[in-house]
């Protein structure tokens, strides 16, 4: 009985914060690297699904860079990246299409096994606008983001539907690009004024130190981000992560999140509890 109270006491907590989203739109980012987890994939989509289901417009960005790793080596093409960026010949461009294709039909199938009502956008719907991405090395087919189709976006959000995004886009010639799928997100959330910017990842969220969950930062300003970064508090793989936050909230997204998909129905205790359980990134 005590558990039961308990579930119920969380039920009356969340309801202010659904009333609060109701109609809001939600963009969140799926990195590949826990993608193939079967077990965290599953709790992940039944949390979307949930916020779907109590009237949040949910846009999913996906990943898919382990996956494409894998099948190239399988091809027997070894993976190339300058600064992090996947460098994309033709045959690349090819196996990153197949690979994205197959993770959002994935995705797709598995949210309509939960129920939730879902429209896949593969990269062929041309949503996401690019020009080739200016390098010091020829990075091949890889995008810059120049504009975002918002339109198709919201109809598909109106009609109650969970969007589910794979991070390609197409130049005005009509090829193809590769692109980063933070940048994707961070990109759909500032052309659709989201209510907030979820990043689902592998760790807690920003941590003074990484060995020590209890070291998480709760609320983290743009300002103290930036003084992290100059300790090197911030770094490596979570740089990337924290610059995607800071440029949605510099589009207008009042708050960014980054949260550990691991932990579970961590997108729920997110949302719907007060005191969340990974870093939210604030203006300030």
């Amino acid at each position: 009985m005590e558990n039961i109270i308990k579930k119920a006491g969380v039920l009356v907590e969340a309801i202010p914060y659904i009333d609060q989203y109701r109609r809001k739109v939600f963009v969140i980012k799926y990195g590949g690297s826990i993608l193939h987890d079967d077990v965290i994939r599953r709790r992940v989509l039944e949390d979307i699904v949930f916020l779907s289901f109590v009237g949040i417009r949910i846009i999913l960005v996906h990943g898919g860079g382990p996956n494409i790793s894998n099948r190239l080596k399988e091809l027997g093409i070894e993976p190339q990246f300058h600064n992090g960026i996947r460098v994309t010949d033709e045959q690349t461009l090819q196996v990153v299409m197949k690979e994205l294709d197959e993770i959002n039909d994935q995705i797709v199938k598995e949210i309509k096994l939960l129920k939730g009502d879902v429209t896949g956008l593969s990269g062929h719907e041309n949503i996401v606008y690019v020009e080739k991405k200016k390098a010091d090395l020829d990075l091949g087919y890889v995008g810059t983001i120049t504009n975002i189709e918002f339109k198709l976006l919201a109809r598909h959000l109106k009609q109650g539907r969970i969007t589910v995004v794979a991070p390609l886009g197409v130049s005005l010639e009509r090829q193809m690009h590769n692109v980063n799928a933070d940048e994707v997100a961070s990109a759909i959330a500032s052309s659709m004024r989201a209510e907030k910017f979820v990043l689902l990842t592998n760790v807690p969220g920003v941590m003074r130190d990484p060995q020590d969950p209890a070291s998480l930062y709760s609320t983290l300003t743009v300002s103290e981000v930036a003084d992290l970064k100059k300790q090197g508090i911030i770094s490596g793989g979570m740089i990337p992560k924290v610059d995607s936050c800071i440029e949605a909230l510099a589009g207008g997204i009042p708050k960014a999140h980054i949260i550990d998909a691991r932990q579970d129905r961590a997108l729920l205790l997110e949302i719907f509890t007060d005191t969340g359980v990974g870093t939210q990134i604030i203006q300030g």
